[in-house]
């Protein structure tokens, strides 16, 4: 019986800037203002991530009622609707928002654009937490369409001004095929002059078309909440190679790797290495013998944290921001 010999690692994978910045934000939030802090919905889709801010002091909550008065308050990676802000505004919590800025420049040009009139088409999932709180910066005016057909079931109120927005963590192609799909039913619909399926979704899904032709097997390291990474498994079966996806080494099984030689592997954008490096030693106690990187984009995106939370790394001091002029030269 054959078992695995090689393991080829994507590049990139794991963490993106977005996920790095939501988690970096619970964490300074609890260095600063001690336990507990109250964070809605998971912060990110990884089990493995949720479970040690559990740990050191995070409460996950969906509904804001549960939070006690005077707390400090989260918003996850995904973003969250109009409501749910000025619910969470009204209840007087201190808040710091883990929007993934990538989200937030969706939000902000739905916001824009609705001002002048228009309507959206919106690619999604629905049930997603993201897609909520895209479509919730509006209370009317923004129609979800999750595949080709639905496209041809949408019925805008007009069509004169239309514009089609994207949850950031679709299947490049599938959101691509959907995007024609509108652009045939609607000639002069209004697209993003940059799409908005995020960087790190690209980069990542770009990464395993190129791992799975070279290997027998694709794993996928992420968790089954985790939208990006279901499409890493998706896309890898797509191009003809088996996939599966595991939220730890634990559900890794042993005869998936019977014939198998060499073994492709890679992260969603919320999975931390540490999973990965499990991984890996669990297929080297199968019998692999080598593990090597693919060559890949190297990602260098950093997001800034939001002001009351910036920590001078020497000092241990919270950086103090400073204040605009208030002269005549400021105003």
């Amino acid at each position: 019986m054959q078992t695995p010999q090689e393991i080829l690692l994507a590049e990139p994978r794991g963490f993106c800037a977005g996920v790095d910045r939501a988690i970096e934000i619970v964490e300074r939030a609890l260095q600063k203002f001690g336990r507990p802090i109250y964070v809605r919905h998971e912060i990110v889709h990884n089990t493995y991530v949720v479970n040690d801010l559990k740990a050191k002091g995070a409460i996950f909550i969906e509904e804001l009622s549960d939070v006690p008065p005077g707390a400090t308050l989260v918003f996850s990676a995904h973003g969250v609707s109009k409501a749910v802000q000025q619910e969470a505004q009204a209840r007087g919590f201190s808040i710091f928002d883990a929007t993934c800025p990538l989200v937030s420049k969706v939000h902000v040009e739905v916001a824009k654009l609705a001002k002048e009139g228009y309507e959206f088409i919106m690619i999604g999932h629905k049930g997603h937490p993201e897609v909520e709180g895209t479509m919730g910066q509006l209370d009317y005016g923004i129609h979800l369409v999750e595949d080709v057909a639905d496209v041809a079931r949408v019925q805008p109120g007009q069509t004169a001004k239309l514009a089609v927005v994207t949850q950031t963590t679709l299947s490049v192609d599938d959101a691509a095929e959907i995007s024609a799909a509108v652009r045939a039913r609607f000639p002069q619909v209004r697209e993003p002059k940059h799409q908005d399926i995020c960087y790190a979704t690209q980069n990542r899904q770009d990464a395993v078309k190129v791992l799975s032709p070279q290997v027998d097997l694709v794993i996928v390291v992420g968790s089954p909440t985790s939208s990006n990474s279901n499409r890493l498994r998706e896309l890898a079966a797509k191009l003809g190679t088996t996939a599966y996806m595991v939220d730890s080494a634990d559900e890794l099984q042993a005869e998936w790797f019977n014939g198998v030689a060499r073994v492709g592997l890679t992260a969603g954008a919320s999975a931390p290495e540490i999973l990965v490096k499990q991984v890996i030693d669990r297929i080297k106690a199968l019998g692999a013998v080598s593990v090597r990187s693919m060559n890949g984009i190297e990602e260098t995106i950093k997001f800034p944290l939001p002001k009351g939370l910036k920590i001078d790394a020497a000092t241990g001091f919270e950086i103090q921001e400073r204040q605009p002029e208030t002269g005549p030269a400021g105003r």
